[in-house]
């Protein structure tokens, strides 16, 4: 060794690495800015807020049926599950019950919402890891899910099907049949991308004893979802704290045991399944009967048959959607928890009992998740980053809000 050669010269200059917000595995505009020695990770801190669209705002200058259409843009992958979970939180508020069918149907959008984020959230961790004939077989299948969304609501993306008292319409006619069909693919493609992953070295060295969740971080954190049950967390709402009659259906909650980035990924891939069997027995209990409750109502919008074709239809139309008319709430509040893909996700509604709600507070799982980042990355490589953000499915929309 050159006796000049000290361990003093040998140090290495700590550097400063904005990660993002233009890096395409930010999935949306998130900036970390990550202090290296070498390429291990000492310091993450996130900074947020490049996607800040105001939707909370919007809540207190628009009704409570406008307001549903903020909710699809809010997460984009689960639009059906932000409405349903806004509706829930409004009607809890107006002591509202909805149609037993409108529920099935709620349950039944959400799962294959579910399904849906699901396929997209591995997808995009396997692009990011280098695994692109992953996102393929999900994303075909995404597709026809899509394919169901646009048959019943008229759109593929932000749907705004949900209302409050019940639905926009009905589901058509052989809408059931579809379902059934894609249904039969579920099984298939999980297979096929647990065929490609699970065993892969590659994958395996990327994923597993990477970015560690344990369940006390967990629980303390306020980590919900597949992150959470990735820890070995027993919490799921649609069992915990059941709503729309999801305790009229046998589904079982997924629990891993590592909280590392393979186990959210096996978290997700098996609650697929779970969601697919949700969605054959919501189709074999599927009751008759309408999708909204009484036309009459002051709070629920009447047919668009009726608005366009009798004059009754169009003056309670009218009445309905005129200053100071229509949906009128009791003073009050409400919160109404949901487990949608990512996890908890509720609206806190306060009224103070005019026509738009006082205050919409929105409680997201991917704001929540996203704050357990910074802790899990210190003592990780650079790489290790894409793989962390992509297990953690950070939604930018519904993040910032």
């Amino acid at each position: 060794m050159n006796p000049q050669v000290t361990a003093k010269s040998l140090e290495t200059e700590k550097m400063v690495l904005n990660f993002g917000p233009s890096h395409p595995a930010t999935h949306g505009t998130l900036r970390v800015i990550m202090e290296l020695d070498g390429e291990t990770v000492i310091k993450a801190t996130p900074e947020i807020g490049f996607l800040h669209s105001g939707f909370e705002k919007l809540g207190e200058h628009l009704d409570f049926n406008q307001y549903v259409t903020i909710t699809d843009r809010m997460n984009y992958l689960s639009p059906l599950c932000n409405n349903v979970a806004y509706a829930l939180s409004a009607e809890k508020l107006m002591n509202i019950d909805v149609p037993k069918r409108a529920r099935y149907i709620r349950i039944l959008m959400c799962e294959l919402s579910r399904i849906a984020d699901h396929l997209l959230s591995i997808g995009m961790l396997a692009v990011d890891i280098g695994a692109f004939t992953v996102f393929l077989y999900g994303f075909r299948l995404r597709e026809n899910i899509y394919d169901l969304f646009e048959a019943a609501t008229g759109t593929r993306l932000t749907t705004s099907y949900t209302r409050i008292g019940g639905l926009m319409r009905d589901i058509p006619e052989g809408f059931e049949t579809g379902v059934a069909k894609v249904l039969d693919e579920v099984g298939k493609v999980a297979d096929e991308i647990e065929t490609l992953l699970n065993r892969n070295r590659i994958w395996q060295k990327r994923t597993k004893g990477v970015g560690v969740i344990s369940k006390e971080n967990a629980n303390s954190y306020g980590i919900t979802g597949p992150a959470a049950r990735a820890t070995g967390v027993d919490w799921d709402l649609r069992i915990k704290e059941p709503y729309s009659d999801y305790d009229e259906f046998n589904f079982d909650v997924v629990i891993g045991v590592n909280g590392d980035v393979f186990d959210r990924y096996l978290v997700r891939m098996e609650e697929i399944r779970q969601s697919a069997k949700i969605c054959r027995q919501v189709l074999d209990k599927m009751p008759g009967g309408e999708v909204n409750i009484d036309s009459d109502s002051k709070f629920v919008l009447p047919p668009k048959e009726d608005v366009y074709n009798s004059i009754e239809g169009l003056i309670h139309h009218f009445e309905q959607i005129m200053p100071n008319r229509g949906m009128i709430p009791p003073k009050g509040e409400s919160y109404v928890a949901t487990e949608s893909p990512n996890g908890e996700l509720g609206y806190y509604i306060v009224s103070d009992g005019s026509r738009t709600p006082y205050r919409v507070r929105t409680r997201p799982p991917s704001l929540i998740n996203y704050s357990i980042f910074s802790k899990i990355m210190v003592g990780g490589m650079i790489s290790d980053a894409v793989a962390i953000l992509g297990s953690l499915n950070v939604i930018a929309g519904e993040l910032d809000r």
